[in-house]
Protein backbone atom coordinates (compact mmCIF):
# COMPACT_ATOMS: atom_id res chain seq x y z
CA UNK A 1 0.00 0.00 0.00
CA UNK A 2 2.99 2.57 0.50
CA UNK A 3 4.31 1.84 -3.16
CA UNK A 4 0.62 2.97 -4.33
CA UNK A 5 0.44 6.29 -2.10
CA UNK A 6 4.12 6.85 -3.15
CA UNK A 7 3.15 5.74 -6.86
CA UNK A 8 -0.12 8.36 -6.57
CA UNK A 9 1.72 11.52 -5.16
CA UNK A 10 4.47 11.25 -7.80
CA UNK A 11 2.09 10.93 -10.59
CA UNK A 12 0.41 14.14 -8.80
CA UNK A 13 3.30 15.94 -8.87
CA UNK A 14 4.38 15.44 -12.73
CA UNK A 15 0.83 16.29 -13.57
CA UNK A 16 1.05 19.12 -11.69
CA UNK A 17 4.48 20.60 -12.72
CA UNK A 18 3.22 19.80 -16.87
CA UNK A 19 0.30 22.05 -16.05
CA UNK A 20 2.18 24.43 -14.29
CA UNK A 21 4.21 24.47 -17.65
CA UNK A 22 1.70 24.44 -19.93
CA UNK A 23 0.29 28.03 -18.18
CA UNK A 24 3.97 29.43 -18.07
CA UNK A 25 4.32 28.90 -21.75
CA UNK A 26 3.22 32.34 -23.00
CA UNK A 27 5.70 34.29 -23.05
CA UNK A 28 5.81 38.18 -23.35
CA UNK A 29 9.38 40.25 -24.43
CA UNK A 30 9.75 43.83 -23.58
CA UNK A 31 11.43 43.92 -27.10
CA UNK A 32 8.71 43.00 -29.10
CA UNK A 33 5.70 44.12 -27.68
CA UNK A 34 3.61 43.62 -30.43
CA UNK A 35 3.70 39.83 -29.87
CA UNK A 36 3.29 37.30 -27.61
CA UNK A 37 5.31 33.50 -27.95
CA UNK A 38 3.62 29.98 -27.29
CA UNK A 39 4.59 26.35 -27.93
CA UNK A 40 3.60 24.54 -31.11
CA UNK A 41 4.21 21.26 -29.48
CA UNK A 42 3.55 19.86 -25.75
CA UNK A 43 6.65 22.16 -23.72
CA UNK A 44 8.59 19.09 -21.83
CA UNK A 45 11.12 21.57 -20.43
CA UNK A 46 11.48 25.24 -21.48
CA UNK A 47 15.13 24.59 -23.09
CA UNK A 48 13.55 22.50 -25.68
CA UNK A 49 10.30 24.60 -26.11
CA UNK A 50 9.26 25.36 -29.80
CA UNK A 51 6.98 28.58 -29.67
CA UNK A 52 5.81 30.59 -32.89
CA UNK A 53 4.47 34.22 -32.71
CA UNK A 54 1.43 35.88 -32.91
CA UNK A 55 -0.31 39.04 -32.47
CA UNK A 56 -0.96 40.28 -29.18
CA UNK A 57 -4.69 40.64 -30.25
CA UNK A 58 -4.92 37.17 -30.62
CA UNK A 59 -4.17 36.11 -26.81
CA UNK A 60 -7.32 35.45 -24.91
CA UNK A 61 -8.97 36.22 -28.30
CA UNK A 62 -12.55 35.11 -27.13
CA UNK A 63 -12.21 36.56 -23.76
CA UNK A 64 -12.10 33.21 -22.10
CA UNK A 65 -15.51 32.28 -23.78
CA UNK A 66 -15.97 29.34 -25.59
CA UNK A 67 -14.30 28.53 -28.97
CA UNK A 68 -15.85 28.55 -32.20
CA UNK A 69 -16.15 25.12 -33.61
CA UNK A 70 -14.59 25.95 -37.00
CA UNK A 71 -11.61 27.42 -34.97
CA UNK A 72 -8.20 26.49 -35.78
CA UNK A 73 -6.13 26.77 -32.91
CA UNK A 74 -3.36 29.09 -33.04
CA UNK A 75 -1.15 27.08 -29.66
CA UNK A 76 -0.83 24.07 -28.45
CA UNK A 77 -3.86 22.73 -26.41
CA UNK A 78 -5.02 26.35 -26.66
CA UNK A 79 -3.15 27.59 -23.72
CA UNK A 80 -3.33 30.91 -25.96
CA UNK A 81 -7.49 31.15 -24.68
CA UNK A 82 -6.83 29.47 -21.19
CA UNK A 83 -8.06 31.59 -18.34
CA UNK A 84 -4.27 32.03 -17.40
CA UNK A 85 -3.88 33.74 -20.96
CA UNK A 86 -6.54 36.18 -20.54
CA UNK A 87 -4.85 37.17 -16.92
CA UNK A 88 -1.79 37.55 -18.84
CA UNK A 89 -2.68 39.49 -21.39
CA UNK A 90 -4.45 41.95 -19.01
CA UNK A 91 -0.79 42.29 -17.04
CA UNK A 92 1.04 43.11 -20.24
CA UNK A 93 -1.53 45.60 -21.69
CA UNK A 94 -1.35 47.23 -17.42
CA UNK A 95 2.62 46.87 -18.31
CA UNK A 96 2.21 48.36 -21.92
CA UNK A 97 -0.14 51.19 -21.28
CA UNK A 98 -0.44 51.76 -17.44
CA UNK A 99 -3.79 53.96 -16.32
CA UNK A 100 -3.31 57.52 -16.83
CA UNK A 101 -0.92 56.92 -19.78
CA UNK A 102 -3.08 57.71 -22.30
CA UNK A 103 -3.42 61.46 -21.02
CA UNK A 104 0.51 61.82 -20.62
CA UNK A 105 2.25 64.85 -22.88
CA UNK A 106 4.14 63.66 -25.36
Amino acid sequence: MYKFGVAVLLALVCVAHAGDMMRKSIVFDKATPEVFYCPLDKPTSFEKMFVRSRPLAKLCEFNGKGLPEDYKSDCYNDVDESEYACKEKKRILMRLYPPGSENAKK
